[in-house]
């Protein structure tokens, strides 16, 4: 893990960056930027060594947020379905950061594999076509990570930033992710919605290897921009885990066919093997894991 150096972090509490924050701020000076409406969560930051600026990232008030600093991880991401808030908190506002913090070594953007273009069980390549793929759960999802993406690129040549884009995979782990939704939705006895597209195939990340890669993802950093997919090595379809997760509290699964949700998104995940190396946590012991953390008394 890096040491010694001066990292600024966004949305540090967040369900991703929560794990990577507490990693870094072990041996680094680490710098949070996020609104901190809730004191608790700055208070639990700043007891680890976080040292909370509220910040808001839409607005680009950076006037207190250190200009020079080693590296910077932009993990903040604004879901709120309306366009004009998304657009300038996931878009505008990554593009004011980036020149806020031009003299960094690196900047890492943490983007999704929802910006490809739906495509059932091809392997999505980091050159394959883009699309709305989400748009059916999240309206503005998928073009607002379209649009930061494009911000990122023409702002890494433009300022010669060494950057990374990030396309993560169904982050998942003792913090939380997708897979706990469907937990909490198995514990209330509700049908989880899949596409009629089946199998839906990802390939879901634990935390720890999402902790593990960042040195790599950092070192990855080039202009123009170096684009990569942050992938688990397995293949999973939504439905194994579901399952898996249901026999680990002892609850039957059901399902719901239907268009009105998202069909899988499964990534070729050759560059990302020889920038990052491979991923290391096997799918099922993630789930089991997470199911210890968050619902301890209902593991059998």
């Amino acid at each position: 893990m890096i040491e010694g150096k001066r990292v600024l972090i966004t949305g540090p509490a967040g369900q991703v960056a929560l794990p990577i924050t507490r990693a870094l701020a072990a041996a680094n000076e680490v710098t949070g930027i996020a609104r901190f409406r809730d004191p608790r969560v700055r208070a639990e930051l700043e007891a680890i060594g976080v040292t909370c600026i509220a910040v808001n990232l839409a607005a680009g008030q950076f006037d207190d947020v250190p200009d020079d600093v080693d590296y910077v991880l932009n993990l903040a991401v604004v879901k709120s379905s309306r366009w004009e808030v998304d657009l300038r908190g996931n878009a505008e506002a990554v593009g004011l950061l980036m020149a806020h913090c031009r003299s960094a070594s690196a900047f890492l953007h943490c983007s999704s594999t929802g910006v490809y273009q739906a495509a059932g069980p091809h392997l999505q390549a980091e050159t394959d076509p883009l699309g709305d793929n989400h748009r059916v759960i999240m309206p503005t999802y998928s073009i607002a990570k379209i649009a930061a993406e494009a911000v990122v690129r023409t702002e890494a040549r433009q300022l010669g930033l060494p950057t990374t884009i990030a396309r993560l995979n169904v982050p998942y782990g003792d913090n939380g992710g997708w897979p706990l939704f469907h937990l909490e939705m198995v514990l209330a006895g509700q049908p989880i919605p899949v596409h009629p597209d089946q199998p839906n195939l990802f390939n879901p990340i634990h935390e720890d290897d999402i902790v593990a890669t960042i040195p790599a993802l950092l070192a990855a950093a080039s202009v123009p921009a170096t684009i990569v997919n942050w992938a688990g090595d397995q293949q999973v379809a939504l439905e194994d885990w579901v399952t898996e997760l249901a026999a680990l509290v002892g609850r039957e699964a059901s399902f719901e066919v239907t268009e009105g949700t998202i069909g899988g998104v499964t990534t070729n995940n050759a560059r990302r093997m020889e920038l990052l190396g491979p991923t290391t946590v096997d799918w099922r012991d993630g789930m089991r894991a997470m199911v210890a953390a968050q619902h301890p008394e209902l593991l059998v």
